[in-house]
């Protein structure tokens, strides 16, 4: 389906913003206004703003790579010799051969469970809620929410796989029209099999055809392919120079350390660009950035960002805690067990999938019925105990490694772009 073909069904959509937005390249030189508020200083906010935002948050449907696993074992000098002795044994005994690049989960969360935690998080500071959920590279679950009359308004997002030289970059592709979702979800998934750069910049400027659409960069200074850092560094600058007029705003992840985000926060000051807030939740914890509005539909907060380029990015009060002991926490409720799930998932083994004998994609507790490879059950049953034991001040502070650093540096930022007042920087911090 050609883009002009797409374009003109949005014309037709009736999911498009009853005001027309910028199209490619307009408003990029245009003065940003980023602001940041703490929920612990400002209890009031419900007096100055009707709704918040929650974006980029992922449910069941989103299928998470572990790679990054292997990739860490394997660099691991010690943990090395003993994944490959672990590996063996499990081959001899089963004829299966360990495959982390294949291998993947799933998080614990169904679409409905995922949107009502965020929307109850919003509705609990007294703001209207807006829920954006992006899974990777699909858009079921929110596919599914808009069958469903009480979230049928509910925006069609993805967080897309974009494939660039030697890296990998993801982009939230927010408020799909509904019409044209799939032929949409299509165009995109071709785009990432193919890894033509050309054709993805190409892509990406086209996008901006479609009105409705909100384009964030996620997590972008993020080297989540583990790719030499100097080689990551060479190619988001090009990525960047050949695709940032396609950008409407770069994203703060609440699943980032302070320090990347602080370095988000320079990236955006160099490319002129909006910030704007993702959770980047896969577990039972609501997103740790919103985004705060007077906007009353989703539309209008598009309309905020791409036209009036200007966000109010609200950091709540979990974002404050330590990073590794969050992460902690989260993997605990990945791979604790559901009795309220539907069968067959309801326990992690059953979340994680491990190619098969045949090369086929299978869950965990199929390959293994008598129980996952002992040196897995062993890890998950640990981590499980700690996670249930009241030690949570005490492990804080043991992983607790950060460095503090102020949220937004009047000095690194024109006036233009920053709208923070003193007070708001002397009394709290995000980076912290």
């Amino acid at each position: 389906m050609s883009f002009q073909s797409i374009a003109r069904e949005c014309a037709k959509n009736p999911d498009a913003p009853p005001r027309r937005l910028s199209q490619a390249g307009e408003n990029v030189g245009a003065q940003v206004h980023n602001s940041g508020l703490f929920l612990s200083k400002n209890r009031d906010i419900q007096g100055k703003f009707r709704s918040g935002v929650s974006l980029h948050g992922h449910t069941k449907h989103s299928l998470e790579r572990l790679g990054f696993l292997g990739r860490f074992l394997r660099e691991h000098r010690i943990l090395r010799h003993w994944i490959a002795q672990q590996a063996q044994r499990c081959e001899q005994e089963s004829g299966i051969r360990l495959d982390f690049d294949r291998s993947y989960w799933t998080p614990p969360l169904t679409a409905q469970l995922a949107y009502v935690l965020e929307t109850r998080q919003i509705e609990s500071i007294g703001l209207c809620p807006m829920v954006s959920l992006s899974d990777h590279d699909n858009i079921e679950a929110s596919t599914l929410l808009r069958q469903v009359a009480e979230t049928g308004d509910i925006p069609i997002s993805v967080e897309w796989t974009v494939p660039f030289g030697k890296a990998e970059f993801h982009v939230g592709v927010h408020n799909m029209p509904g019409a044209i979702a799939h032929d949409l979800m299509s165009t995109l998934a071709e785009c990432t099999a193919q890894a033509d750069e050309q054709h993805t910049t190409e892509l990406i400027s086209e996008l901006q055809l479609i009105p409705s659409l909100l384009l964030v960069f996620n997590h972008p200074v993020w080297n989540f392919s583990g790719i030499a850092q100097d080689v990551f560094d060479f190619e988001l600058d090009r990525f960047l120079q050949c695709s940032c007029r396609g950008f409407h705003a770069f994203e703060l992840n609440g699943m980032r350390s302070h320090r990347e985000n602080h370095r988000v926060i320079q990236l955006a000051a160099k490319w002129n660009q909006v910030l704007v807030s993702g959770g980047d939740r896969h577990a039972c914890e609501p997103n740790a950035l919103l985004n705060l509005t007077n906007a009353t539909e989703f539309p209008e907060f598009i309309d905020e960002v791409r036209n009036k380029r200007q966000s109010t990015v609200l950091v709540m009060p979990q974002y404050n805690e330590p990073l590794t002991w969050r992460f902690f926490r989260g993997f605990s409720d990945v791979i604790r067990e559901y009795p309220g799930h539907p069968q067959g998932e309801r326990k992690w083994d059953q979340r994680t999938f491990h190619p098969d004998l045949a090369g086929n994609m299978a869950p965990l507790s199929e390959l293994w019925p008598n129980g996952a490879p002992g040196f897995l059950r062993k890890i998950l049953a640990l981590s499980l105990m700690a996670s249930r034991l009241p030690i949570d001040w005490a492990m804080q502070r043991l992983m607790s490694t950060e460095e503090s650093d102020p949220f937004l540096l009047v000095n690194e930022f024109a006036p233009s772009q920053v709208d923070l007042s003193e007070e708001q920087l002397q009394t709290d911090q995000l980076l912290n």
